[in-house]
Order: C-alpha cells, then structure tokens, then sequence
C-alpha cells in the first residue's frame, strides 16, 4: 500500500542528470508530436497537419517499476514548453524550465509504489500547440528496502557549543557516499566542518572548532530516493534548525578534585568534586552532555558490575543527572560522597558533588555543553557518547565517505 511521504528539492547535479537521462529515451518516447490526453479537443490542434514542435520525457508511457531516483526530464524540440505537470497520490512533483524554457527538470524524486501521470505542454515554432501525456509507476519498495533518518539536535532546540549534528538510520546505509553527498550543515556566521561515520548507521558532523555562542544551524537531510547501497533508498527528507546558547565550558581536574565552571569565557565558580576510584577511573578528555535528568535510577548491573559485588550499587533517587558517555559516565548530586569531595576520588567513574552543586550545574547546563577532564591516564574515544572532539580535525574528516 502506497504511504505518503514528504517532498523534498534536490540540493545539486539536475542538470548532469538531464543530460544523461535524455539519452536514454526510447525511440517511441523521445521526442513525438501529438497527444493522448483525455481533455476533449486536445488533439484537434495537430489534426490538420503535422506540428513541427515535438516534447518527450525521460520516461516510457506504460513503464512500470521506473527507479525511485530517476530524475524526471522532458524536453521540446522546435518548440517551447509553457506547461509541465508530474502528479501521483503523493502530489505533485517539483520542478523547473530553463531558461530558453526548451527543458523541464525534477527538483524532488519519485516515491516507491506509485502511479504518475505526466502532462506537458508546449507551443511549438510553428505557432501550433503541443501536448504529451506519459503514465508510468515507480517500482515498490519493501521497509527492508528504505532507511529512515532521524536527526539530533531536535528542531528549535538550543544547544550548547559542543554539540555535534547526529544523524542516525534505522536500516544500515552501505552506499554512504551516496548518502553523504545529499547530507549538508549551514550555519550563520559560517563555520566549515565535516561529517564523519561511526557505524553504518549513524554519522556525525562538527565543526572545526566549538560551536561560535548564538549560531543558528540548518541541518537538510535530502535523503528521499537517494540510493543507500544494495538495494535500500533513503525515504522522507528532513530540515532542522537549531540554536546554539551560551559557551558553557566546564574543566574536571580529577587530581586536584575541582571542576572550575566557565560560562562565554567567564569562570563563574569552583566546585569540589570526586571522580573514579582506582579500577573505575574516569576517562580524560573532551565529553559533551547527551541528556539531563532530574532524578535518575542507578544499577550498578548496567555498566557491568553484578549484583552482590561488594562494589554493587542500585540507587533510586540520584539527582540532577547529565549523562556524558555510552559507557554510563554522568555528573551528579552525590551526598554519600561530600566528605571526599575536594579531596579523594571515590566514584565509579561519575563525577560527583554536592546535591546544592549538582543542581546549580544542572539549572544552567544544556545538552551540548562541553567538560574537558584531565589528570587520570584513561582516554576518552570518539565513540563513546559525543566524543567527536577527542581528535584533530584533520583526523576527524578522514572518517567522512567524501574524503
């Protein structure tokens, strides 16, 4: 069954497209005067005698199982088209003349499943009118065949500098040079960045350096009919603007015991903290916020110590969480701790403080705010949680399908 879905303009490459498609029209098909439409009279103009004008499409009248990202194009010879329509039950398909209005080129992609109809029409040199008609239907896709993207931040969310753009497929995409190619980041003011994959399910793009504070980012992802690799499409195209805050920087020494909180360069205060103990020690590096919450359950089953360990934890009620790796790494209230905080690391890995601390911190902090940590001898990777700046960025680009 036919499922409607959104529309989308093709970002580049139509008139490549064009020339390549035209030259594989069927002698039938290319370029032919006269009409089948069914609008009472619509042939009579052609009737008397031959039209020098002739229009043809790209696509075969009667063609079944035409590929989902074929780019319709037609095209008038000794004529000029004053009209073309692409219609289905998805609605109608974009496009554009040029500018001696002789061709007709797809700015949008077809949808799987479905029947079109094709109307064109011109006025030809000769002063007589020009109409074709072409019906033809795309081939079916099953939901094995199509990939869906979904994209992080979410639109009109304001975010912190540290944020990277993440997009993520819920059928892996293998072609991701194809994929890649229809992705795009524009910001205002301009910062260059680059994409990097870090599975075949989900890629990242940042920028070369944190986010400028007050960027607003544009994130089109014009995957609709775009060929993933073996046999899968890209389907519904998304556009997403986002708002990046305040320059919340926060720097953990774990040696030291103390997080100095940085807001747009300002330090604002220093809070006593704990990180890991030895055997549970927390990663140095760059790490950006993933998610907040209030109140938050915390087994220590989850991150692979079993219960009945004499380091085993389950606690119902640990305030004002913000998770900053995969691995189960957060900044929380820590009250059990307060007598070590400033002094000794005695966590699991978390960094902890005082439940007044903790929810300072977490009043003012948004996902995408950075904390750089030193001062323990375990590194942080890329692919734990947004660990994207825990490499140059020329190292970073080489993880792009387009490098």
């Amino acid at each position: 069954m036919f499922v409607s879905r959104a529309r989308t303009a093709l970002a580049t490459g139509t008139a490549l497209v064009l020339a390549a498609t035209l030259t594989a029209c069927d002698a039938g098909n290319a370029l032919s005067g006269g009409s089948d439409d069914e609008t009472p009279g619509a042939s009579q103009t052609t009737a008397a005698s031959a039209p020098a004008g002739r229009v043809g499409a790209n696509v075969r009248d009667g063609a079944t199982d035409v590929p989902v990202d074929q780019i319709l194009a037609v095209r008038a010879k000794d004529a000029r088209l004053t009209k073309v329509s692409v219609v289905s039950e998805a609605g109608e398909v974009a496009g554009a003349l040029s500018e001696d209005e002789t061709t007709w080129t797809a700015s949008a992609r077809l949808e799987p499943g479905a029947s079109y109809v094709l109307r064109a029409r011109a006025s030809g040199d000769d002063g007589q009118a020009v109409r074709r008609v072409t019906r033809f239907s795309t081939q079916d896709l099953s939901l094995d065949q199509q990939t869906y993207a979904s994209v992080a931040p979410l639109a009109g969310e304001t975010v912190g500098v540290g944020m990277p753009v993440v997009v993520s497929f819920d059928v892996p995409v293998t072609d991701r040079a194809s994929i890649e190619k229809h992705l795009q980041v524009t910001s205002n003011p301009v910062q260059g960045g680059s994409w990097r994959w870090v599975s075949d399910t989900e890629v990242h793009w940042r920028p070369k350096r944190y986010w400028q504070a007050g960027t607003d980012v544009t994130v089109d992802v014009d995957i609709n009919s775009v060929p993933a690799g073996g046999g899968i499409y890209g389907q519904e195209s998304r556009r997403v603007e986002f708002h990046v805050g305040d320059a919340n920087v926060y720097k953990v020494n774990a040696k030291t015991h103390q997080m100095q909180v940085f807001s747009n360069g300002k330090l604002l205060r220093k809070l006593p903290i704990t990180t890991g103990k030895a055997g549970f020690t927390t990663r140095s590096g760059v790490k950006v916020i993933m998610e907040k919450s209030e109140k938050r359950r915390m087994n220590s089953e989850t991150v692979g110590i079993s219960a009945g360990s004499a380091e085993a934890y389950d606690i119902d009620d640990v305030r004002w969480a913000m998770r900053l790796t995969h691995s189960g790494e957060f900044i929380h209230a820590a009250p059990w701790s307060v007598g070590s905080q400033g002094r000794a690391n005695v966590s699991h890995g978390c960094t902890g403080m005082s439940t007044e601390d903790a929810g300072w911190l977490y009043a003012m902090s948004k996902r995408g705010d950075v904390v750089e940590y030193v001062g323990t001898d375990r590194p942080m990777t890329l692919d734990n949680g947004y660990g994207d700046w825990n490499a140059s960025f020329a190292e970073y680009r080489q993880g792009s399908a387009l490098s």
